[in-house]
């Protein structure tokens, strides 16, 4: 029999091998392959996108608006990994794994593009006259019904996921061990205060998290990056150098806990790409679900707003958070994960650095939750139809309830390999689905230059 340490230093090499140089080489390959076909989209484009978020004509059907739609994804995706991921992978791999984090992210809009094209065409409408979308539909849908396993296998992944690892018990503990540390906020307090928060909107379903993640997300960045700026302007003499050093270090590699040239180098690519799709969650699938709920009539057009997600996780937030912590020294010193940029942090603002830094991990923690509770629900529906959505929801407010008393590492272990397994099935769904995914970003923008004067009229897009 095995006991408890050899189960989980199993399963510790499942999930390095599942996170490891395969999952990473289809995750970045697959966005490489889509850039090519689709023509560096992501570049040429992204200016139509970002106008997109906020002009973007929502006529067509669907639960919420585009923006809300956006809004609720960022909910999720912007999370503690753009402040402690961002600083482990510093720690490990050096200033160079910030580059590698921007290759991730700009092949990852590529990607986000694509799943959440399909997900707005093959998306679907369930018996509660919802809307359903995602990786298991477009797989079921665009493949045929003898891939539904990979469908099936996709929707028991994302719900683990969601209920066990990246929707409840990683947030909470965040929250109540920020909270402690910083406000002397007792952990029992901060648990019922998020489970009753948690379950008034969670219980009203998509519409009423959109609701919320609406308001806070642009509240929650602007506030973030507005700090960081603040950190960067007080550094600026530093930062050319800082710079300088993430593109040398790069290809040279320098990390903080040392080794031999070639094996820094490694870390830092591993970490930065690692790190970069771990924050953004381009190709794991999960941006597609909501998504789908978007209100628009063209597939493409939904894809692009979503791309601009990875933009602004990846390229501004989790820049902002990398380069305040180079240009301040901290991730070459004894401190790890949030402490340093806690850290970095105090410098500028010692009265004020802890209950900013404080905020900014709560708010980002608090609508992951959100977030990833969307997630999981249509997961569910998709494997036991809408009956099951209720039940679920109660197990998943008992588990935020759970959340910060428990710290089995055996369950977030698992969640992170099926995290990590979330995004095969999808891959292979967009790959296979490559020629859709043309075909219909050749149908959108035939149709804006058939219609350009009346799109310059109303000013929706400009160059396109």
């Amino acid at each position: 029999m095995f006991n408890n340490e050899e189960v989980i230093a199993l399963l510790n090499t499942i999930d390095t091998f599942v996170w490891g140089p395969p999952l990473l080489v289809l995750l970045v390959g697959t966005g490489i392959w889509l850039s090519i076909r689709l023509k560096l989209l992501q570049v040429f484009k992204l200016g139509d996108a970002l106008k997109l978020i906020f002009f973007a004509k929502n006529d067509g059907h669907g639960d919420v608006n585009s923006f809300k739609a956006l809004c609720t994804a960022l909910a999720a995706t912007v999370g503690t990994g753009n402040i402690v991921g961002v600083a482990t992978a510093i720690k490990a791999g050096g200033p160079g794994a910030l580059f590698w984090m921007w290759m991730a992210a700009f092949f990852g809009m590529a990607t986000k593009y694509a799943e959440c094209l399909l997900a707005v065409k093959y998306r679907t409408v369930d018996a509660n006259g919802n809307i359903s979308g995602g990786p298991m539909y477009y797989i079921e849908k665009g493949l045929g019904r003898q891939y539904r396993p990979l469908a099936i296998f996709f929707a028991v992944a994302g719900t683990i996921c969601a209920c066990f690892g990246s929707g409840t018990f990683t947030q909470v503990n965040a929250i109540v061990e920020i909270t402690n540390a910083g406000a002397q906020i007792p952990v029992l307090y901060t648990s019922i205060a998020l489970t009753v928060l948690v379950a008034v909107i969670t219980l009203g379903g998509l519409k009423s998290i959109a609701v919320v993640a609406d308001k806070i997300v642009p509240f929650m960045a602007a506030l973030y990056v507005i700090t960081t700026m603040a950190i960067l302007f007080m550094f600026r003499d530093a930062l050319p150098g800082a710079i300088a050093m993430v593109l040398h270090d790069a290809f040279t590699g320098t990390a903080a806990t040392g080794g031999f040239l070639g094996a820094t180098m490694m870390f830092a690519m591993r970490n930065g790409i690692a790190r970069g799709l771990f924050s953004n969650e381009s190709g794991l699938g999960s941006a597609p679900i909501v998504a789908a709920a978007a209100k628009t009539k063209w597939p493409a057009e939904q894809g692009l707003i979503s791309m601009t997600g990875t933009f602004i996780d990846t390229i501004i937030i989790c820049t902002m958070t990398g380069l305040t912590i180079i240009v301040s020294g901290v991730w070459s010193g004894d401190l790890n994960g949030a402490a340093m940029t806690q850290s970095a942090f105090t410098m500028v603002f010692p009265v004020l650095g802890n209950m900013l830094l404080m905020i900014g991990l709560v708010l980002f923690a608090f609508t992951t939750i959100l977030g990833w509770n969307y997630y999981g629900e249509r997961c569910i529906a998709y494997l036991l139809g809408v009956k099951a959505i209720i039940p679920y929801r109660l197990f998943f407010i008992a588990m935020v309830a759970c959340g910060a008393f428990l710290k089995l590492e055996m369950i977030w272990i698992i969640a992170d390999i099926a995290n990590g397994l979330m995004a095969l099935p999808n891959l292979i769904a967009l790959l296979l689905l490559t020629g859709v995914i043309v075909k219909e970003t050749k149908l959108y923008f035939k149709h804006l230059d058939e219609n350009k004067d009346y799109f310059y009229a109303c000013g929706y897009l400009c160059n396109v």
